[in-house]
């Protein structure tokens, strides 16, 4: 069951070719699947969908990193780190050339009569050595050892070179990766002991999804296990004995790329502290007056939405930049009109014109149960997926190739070449991502919330709490809403009547949703669809062995990763905008969707803005059953500040200011032209001024730039 595969990924392995089917007419790149076969053919895949586009270095092994994780187990926390600390070497390895220029993790400067060669290898050896580290006990190194291997042979490097003594690139880049393999020991992972937590044990005991109902949890707020007979991650690889333990809950006390001693709390639970890093404060709670109404409005919201799922119920929508997208962030407040409860979506209208052509966006109507469900598997970051962080670097390799696109570091001055446009963007990028793990994990694993399929199922176990005068009346029972979530009664299976096949049921929940996996014989040929079944049996939009992640809901990490990178996005290009106004991806007829049969025909995921997708992906997870709309927001708040921290942290590497913060001019001498630049980004608000690192531009980063000026450059 479910072993249909999918032809197009989620953003795996870009196949770059120029389209003239976007957005009025200029060419835009599209998003397709690279397939993966044996190590050779799969370096083949990637020269081919390469194209005649020259690559760097330092895409060539983003390129190889994104395949590993595809191939590894679906943990985006540990993949976000080693997303940055690859970064991050092939950073240290650009800037030991550069006079200027501060390194991150590995502090050395070397110099070379060619120094375009010597970074290239430097970074080469650097990457090969951490990948190797990193990847030595995947389930998938069998496939993707004797890739990097593969590489290095065809850039002209000697692997069997491990020395990391002298002056030569390929030393320093055994050094840079020595270097990081060292810290990545001490940086609170416990990678030493394959990542395993220390301290965290789950409250409730295990949800057992394939019998009906939830009658065993404990405390319908806090995280629960499942127990599955077979359980497949989200990268596809199978876990033997039911279900993995919460990942990463203690992730909070890892060390990050730009968050600061402002941005964290540290609270007692069980007995332990938790870092709490950009805390959103608490979810809502069943059961209490403050939290209870808005808990129940949030997952009854889930169960509605589950209903859009279905093809054939006649509702179209147009998905084009035109009709949706150009929705503006709302207050945790704003959330009941923020998002459209009944239709699904949210307040955004789409955009009047392409902002390159000057001209409307042209209309894509298709059925809201495919798209729906194409969001849900798309986002999801499925089997042979790079996990969301990854995938946003999938993301930003795809508008770097767009040929539209030019490489002006946030949209001003010249041009860079290649690799320095990499390095920098990886650093930004990598830096976001893993910011953004530490931060979404220690919420979850400090407030350690529900998932939708434990909550629904408790609730509805309960009964409804809508009118006491009928049966099943519980006060922490679920809402009851017509046509969405009813009581099953005598009239209601009475012959010919909506609920006749729940006969026997009477007094028990129903809810108008996907009918779940046990309607698949062959996802090659069968849909679910959507009809009334008993709310204990509720399934997202899952396969049967997964079901829902294996850490705790609050808040959707989803939401901060795609948030962050959005952010990233804009300031990285200087606009928030596309190549060419839009971006795209195509999930062609009944070959995208590996749940079930689908979609019903060809549809084109398209985003005006890197907003517009980050938007798009936090839907997708209620659409999918994952999250409630409580997961969500807050997790989008967090990620709009988290991205620009890490983008002005990486913008002081690149200009000298780690090593000398008063040096504005990156020229490695403080003076009055140091002075004028200050003033310029503090009366523009340029975060680059925060000199405290406070996230205010106040009286006291203009002192603490006076005391960088006296105290001058090392």
């Amino acid at each position: 069951m479910f072993s249909k595969t999918r032809t197009m990924s989620l953003c795996a392995g870009l196949a770059l070719t120029a389209s003239f089917a976007g957005a009025n007419d200029i060419p835009t790149t599209v998003m397709t699947k690279q397939v993966s076969e044996s190590t050779a053919e799969k370096r083949q895949i990637i020269r081919d969908n390469l194209g005649m586009l020259p690559h760097s270095v330092a895409r060539q092994w983003n390129e190889v990193l994104l395949d590993s994780i595809r191939n590894d187990f679906a943990r985006p926390t540990v993949h976000a780190r080693n997303l940055y600390h690859t970064s991050a070497a092939m950073w240290d390895a650009w800037a030991a050339y550069d006079e200027q220029a501060d390194q991150v993790l590995h502090h050395e400067k070397l110099s070379a009569k060619d120094v375009q060669a010597a970074r290239e290898e430097a970074i080469s050896y650097a990457m090969y050595r951490l990948l190797r580290h990193r990847f030595l006990f995947s389930p998938g190194a069998p496939d993707v050892l004797p890739e990097y291997d593969l590489l290095m042979a065809e850039l002209g490097y000697d692997i069997s070179f491990t020395s990391t003594v002298g002056d030569s690139p390929a030393a320093l880049g055994n050094r840079i990766a020595q270097t990081i393999i060292d810290f990545g020991m001490t940086d609170g992972s416990n990678e030493a002991g394959a990542y395993a937590n220390l301290v965290y044990q789950p409250f409730n005991p295990p949800l057992l999804p394939d019998f009906p109902g939830n009658p065993d949890i404990l405390d319908l707020n806090r995280w629960q296990p499942l127990a599955l007979e077979f359980f497949v991650d989200q990268s596809g690889n199978p876990i033997p004995f039911g279900y993995p333990e919460f990942l990463s809950p203690e992730w909070g006390d890892v060390t990050p790329f730009a968050l600061t001693d402002n941005d964290v709390q540290v609270y007692e639970r069980d007995g332990f502290d938790w870092s709490v890093w950009h805390d959103p404060g608490a979810p809502p709670y069943h059961g209490t007056p403050e939290g209870d109404a808005r808990y129940k409005w949030g997952y009854e919201m889930v169960v509605v939405w589950s209903s859009h799922l279905d093809p054939t119920d006649g509702v179209m929508i147009d998905v084009s930049p035109g009709g949706i997208g150009n929705a503006t962030l709302p207050d945790v407040s704003e959330e009941t009109t923020y998002y459209d409860f009944t239709n699904g979506g949210d307040w955004g209208n789409g955009w009047d014109t392409n902002p390159v052509t000057g001209l409307p966006y042209e209309p894509q109507v298709v059925p809201l149960g495919d798209y729906a469900r194409i969001l849900a598997e798309f986002w999801a970051d499925g089997p042979d997926s790079e996990t969301p962080p990854g995938h946003w670097f999938a993301v930003m390799n795809y508008v770097a190739d767009h040929p539209l696109f030019e490489k002006r570091f946030m949209g001003e001055g010249e041009i860079l070449d290649d690799l320095e446009w990499d390095v920098r963007s990886y650093l930004v990028m990598g830096g976001s991502m893993h910011d953004c793990a530490i931060s979404a994990w220690s919420v979850k694993g400090y407030y350690d919330y529900v998932r939708p399929v434990s909550a629904i199922r408790a609730m509805c176990d309960l009964g409804q709490c809508t009118d006491e005068g009928l049966a099943s009346y519980h006060p922490g029972g679920i809402n009851l809403i017509p046509d969405y979530i009813e009581l099953v009664t005598a009239e209601s299976t009475a012959p010919g009547e909506k609920h006749e096949h729940l006969l026997g049921s009477e007094g028990k929940i129903a809810i108008k949703a996907w009918r779940g996996p046990t309607e698949i014989i062959n996802p090659d040929t069968d849909e679910a669809g959507v009809g009334w079944i008993l709310a204990e049996n509720w399934w997202p939009y899952q396969r049967p062995s997964f079901v829902s992640p294996p850490f705790a809901g609050y808040v959707s990490g989803h939401s901060v990763f795609s948030r962050s990178a959005a952010e990233v996005m804009t300031l990285l290009t200087g606009t928030p905008f596309f190549p060419g106004g839009m971006g795209e991806f195509e999930a062609p007829m009944n070959e995208f969707l590996v749940f079930e049969e689908g979609p019903s025909m060809d549809i084109t995921l398209q985003w005006a803005t890197y907003q517009d997708a980050s938007d798009q992906t936090s839907l997708s997870r209620i659409w999918g059953g994952i999250h409630p709309p409580a997961d969500d927001l807050p997790g989008r708040h967090m990620g709009q500040v988290i991205g620009p921290e890490a983008f002005t942290e990486a913008r002081r590497f690149f200009g000298g200011l780690k090593s000398c913060p008063a040096d504005f001019q990156g020229d490695g001498r403080v003076n009055f032209l140091d002075i004028s630049k200050f003033i310029s980004a503090y009366m523009s608000n340029d975060q680059l001024a925060d000199m405290d690192g406070d996230g205010d531009l106040d009286a006291d980063d203009i002192f603490g730039f006076i005391d960088a000026m006296n105290q001058g450059c090392p």
